[in-house]
């Protein structure tokens, strides 16, 4: 029986924007998910769990042109500790960056991954924009996509999706500056000091955006 197996990847999973996408993914899909989170203690009990899925479903956010630490480390365990039943692994990664295609690098790597290691790759969902969409009148956007990405994998039709704000670059630029300097005033840090080396000096601000 199809099963899908839900792992956040992001190093903020509890408060991540990952985590909100991998809800409204298990809301959309018609075949059972479960959500679980990858931590730096639970490698081992994630691999014997993954033996019961027909699918899994990576969701992390995209850090530094790669993957983040945490789950390079959980993909590296995998390497050494192969689950006997592979399940097929489809990827819903997001980036901060405007431009979805700057999730390229990092799915290259996960295609890689499965190559080398003899999993199945599924389908794919590359979204840009992914710290401002779900709180942006563009939501819907991002919905429907993560409705066709879970369509794929039930029906394993699988193929590669893709979307950002349907903004210009200039558009999106100011409207991430201004997000940002509202934000940081909140955290009584002026645009001058966000914009230096100095800014943890000031007291350190902390996003509930995540990843």
């Amino acid at each position: 029986m199809a099963k899908i197996m839900i792992l956040n990847g992001s190093p903020r999973a509890p408060k991540s924007n990952s985590k909100r996408y991998a809800a409204l993914f298990a809301k959309y899909c018609s075949i059972a998910c479960t959500y679980f989170e990858i931590s730096k203690s639970n490698h081992a009990a994630l691999r014997s769990e993954m033996e019961k899925y027909s699918d899994v479903l990576f969701v992390f956010p995209l850090y530094a042109d790669a993957l983040p630490v945490g789950f390079l480390n959980f993909l590296k365990f995998l390497e050494n500790n192969p689950p006997t039943r592979k399940p097929v692994v489809s990827i819903l990664i997001n980036c901060g960056f405007f431009e979805y295609n700057q999730n390229e690098i990092a799915v290259r790597m996960m295609r890689l991954f499965c190559r080398q290691n003899h999993y199945a790759l599924g389908s794919v969902l590359m979204l840009g924009s992914g710290e401002a969409i779900l709180d942006s009148p563009f939501q819907f956007l991002a919905a429907a996509k993560i409705k066709q990405l879970a369509a794929s994998i039930v029906s394993r039709s699988y193929r590669v999706f893709h979307v950002t704000m349907p903004l210009t670059r200039k558009l999106f630029q100011l409207a991430s500056t201004y997000y940002w300097v509202q934000y940081g005033k909140k955290f009584g840090v002026t645009k001058k000091q966000m914009q230096t080396m100095e800014i943890e000096s000031a007291g350190e601000v902390r996003s509930d955006l995540g990843h």
